[in-house]
């Protein structure tokens, strides 16, 4: 992990975020047709040209001259209540790293720079859906499994 550096993506990252999109998607979905690819290519540099370094923070890991791990984190106000005082809740999503630098530690160090800047900039909490691939990782810094009062519900328009 010597070789990699860890940073906070910036415009002149996008179409590398793009590209680690895509290879996320197609790591977790199996597959993408052709046309759900062009989609997203169309679709995802306005995407993260609005809302990166916004409400979006992409933690990036660099490595050979590309990005290799991304993890984002989405910041989402909502109104204030007991658990979220000042209204500021973080979701990750799409956390990613490339196949050859798996088990490296990369992405445990990604999610260590997310937790310090969720802390820095007072969100409440931190909540993400893991895999079984992430579930360890994630445990290792401090996440917990969530107990609900609620169930999760979803209407697909």
């Amino acid at each position: 992990m010597s070789n990699v550096i860890f940073d906070m993506a910036g415009k002149d990252d996008i179409s590398e975020l793009v590209r680690l999109r895509i290879a996320y998607m197609i790591d977790d979905f199996g597959t993408i047709s052709e046309y759900e690819r062009q989609c997203m290519e169309e679709q995802l540099p306005g995407y993260f040209d609005r809302r990166l370094g916004k409400e979006l923070i992409a933690f990036i890991a660099r490595a050979e001259g590309r990005l290799v791990a991304a993890a984002y984190l989405l910041i989402i106000e909502k109104p204030e209540n007991p658990f979220l005082p000042n209204g500021l809740d973080g979701e990750v999503l799409s956390v990613y790293t490339e196949n050859e630098y798996r088990g490296k530690g990369i992405c445990t160090q990604l999610m260590k720079n997310m937790i310090e800047f969720a802390k820095e900039n007072k969100l409440c909490r931190i909540d993400l859906m893991a895999t079984d691939e992430g579930y360890p990782v994630y445990k290792k810094v401090g996440f917990e499994d969530r107990t609900q009062k609620y169930l999760d519900m979803r209407l697909k328009l």
